[in-house]
């Protein structure tokens, strides 16, 4: 992980986004804590990888999401090369969804 990003303030944030317990919850403090393009560019590099996983192309992304070829292109080196992070995610996701909730 980039110790760049590694401060207390983004601890903090961590610690703040983990006390959420539920959807309604998260609509509130995100709109609260970023503007609206903010919160749409975040879900839209989100839809990105998802369709990046599938395999899908980027000429199908794009015109799915509206996403650039610089940010579908920068989205998949983050799954390529990243952390695993986004990996993680749709596994804990896909296993939510077998458990049924």
């Amino acid at each position: 992980m980039s110790k760049k990003i590694r401060t207390e303030a983004v601890d903090e944030l961590f610690e703040a986004i983990l006390c959420l317990k539920d959807k309604e919850e998260c609509y509130l403090f995100f709109e609260d804590v970023c503007t609206v393009n903010e919160l749409l560019s975040l879900s839209q590099r989100f839809e990105v990888a998802h369709m990046l996983k599938e395999k899908r192309t980027y000429l199908e992304i794009a015109e799915k999401t509206g996403a650039s070829t610089a940010t579908i292109s920068r989205v998949n080196r983050s799954l390529n090369y990243g952390n695993d992070g986004y990996e993680m995610v749709f596994s804990r996701l896909q296993d939510k969804r077998e458990a049924g909730e």
